[in-house]
């Protein structure tokens, strides 16, 4: 039999960062006391008022089809958060609830991209960022950034880039994977450029709340109705939460857009799951106090992180202001980052993520949502491994 692919699916490249954490959980599982620095998610469990609004609305039934887009009560709770904490104004109807912050992206980029389109996006990226425009057929364009300046693209560099067949610019600000945070001038900076040359923003907000030493977010759009107009902001419960696998994404849209990608989720997934929403609600509607601790736990082990890897021989490593990632350079050492990776996981048992999955091929990926106690064991080893290279 003949099982004839598409062009579609073939030209894609599988994410490289669930392969790693695949192959750790494999050796784990087989009793190798591996240390993973691979996960894009927090350690810490989702807070207990949010698992007992979800378990209340298993128990009362709440466990059918909900509208495509979300039920209105979680609609209106993001549009409230927007206003409260954006000073944004949306509708619930320009909010679309998606499964998952991967998924709303994903919906942006069916909804406003096709054949013939340019998407530019800046590197290093999150992984899957050009693969989805692959999918929609269109061009990602990507704009080379190195540690030099914080990994942070310039207005004339995407000025630079901007052609006519330019439809999107993709921003990430706190990054996946650097973790860099664009001040508000900056950003306001890239917002206008697009404003002047018609180019859609896809504002990935998704880390918006985990920043450190006094970094400030402020969203692209808003700072002028025609910023406004321009943006799609995408985000959800993953990461300031903890909800990862409650699968619960949303993003906020000019109505023809947010129109668009409600009947493509209707055609697609259809709803998230219904219960997840009532949790959904009380993440947002709820009490925010989990943060602090969580922040100050996250700053402690990104310090000690940053400075064990300064003090390494052969890397460098500038320090994050936002998410739970660092980004070193590992240039010196003679390897790029995938033969870097496998031979640290094969001979040390540290999973780290190879910078080339993220358009950089001299760095790795080390998240610090790990246990003190793992990141000084993991780190300890990869300290042995660079003394190695380096000798």
């Amino acid at each position: 039999m003949n099982y004839k692919i598409s062009k579609r699916a073939s030209s894609l490249s599988p994410s490289l960062t669930l392969v790693i954490d695949s192959k750790a959980k494999q050796m784990k599982a087989a009793g190798e006391d591996v240390v993973g620095f691979g996960a894009g998610e927090p350690d810490f469990d989702t807070p207990q008022h949010i698992k007992d609004a979800a378990a209340q609305a298993l128990a009362s039934g709440f466990t059918k089809y909900t509208p495509s887009s979300g039920i209105p009560e979680l609609r209106q709770a993001i549009a409230d958060k927007f206003k409260r904490e954006n000073g944004l104004d949306y509708k619930p109807s320009q909010v679309i609830v998606s499964s998952g912050g991967k998924h709303s992206c994903f919906n942006v980029i069916m909804a406003v991209c096709e054949e013939g389109d340019e998407v530019i996006i800046p590197a290093p990226y999150w992984l899957s960022y050009p693969e989805m425009v692959k999918m929609a057929s269109a061009t990602p364009v990507i704009l080379e950034t190195t540690d030099q300046t914080e990994f942070k693209v310039t207005p004339g560099q995407l000025r630079a880039a901007i052609t006519p067949r330019t439809r999107l610019f993709i921003l990430n600000s706190p990054s996946n994977p650097t973790g860099s945070v664009y001040s508000p001038e900056e950003i306001k900076a890239l917002g206008d450029v697009c404003v002047e040359k018609g180019v859609l923003i896809m504002s990935d907000e998704i880390y918006e709340h985990l920043t450190y030493d006094g970094a400030v977010v402020k969203s692209v759009a808003s700072f002028s109705k025609a910023h406004y107009d321009h943006t799609i902001i995408v985000h959800g419960l993953a990461k300031a939460w903890s909800m990862t696998g409650w699968r619960l994404g949303f993003l906020a849209a000019p109505e023809p857009i947010a129109k668009a990608i409600d009947a493509i989720q209707s055609h697609s997934t259809s709803n998230p799951t219904s219960f997840a929403q009532k949790g959904g609600v009380a993440a947002l509607n709820g009490p925010q106090d989990h943060l602090k601790m969580w922040l100050g736990e996250f700053s402690k082990r990104r310090t000690y992180a940053w400075q064990k890897l300064n003090a390494m021989p052969g890397v460098t490593c500038v320090n994050a202001k936002g998410a739970f990632y660092l980004f070193p350079n590992i240039s010196k050492l003679g390897l790029k980052s995938a033969d870097f990776c496998a031979r640290l996981l094969e001979q040390e048992k540290v999973a780290a993520v190879p910078g080339i999955a993220f358009g950089a091929d001299d760095y790795i990926r080390l998240s610090y949502a790990t246990s003190m106690a793992n990141i000084e064991k993991g780190l300890a080893r990869l300290e042995k491994f660079c003394q190695g290279l380096a000798k």
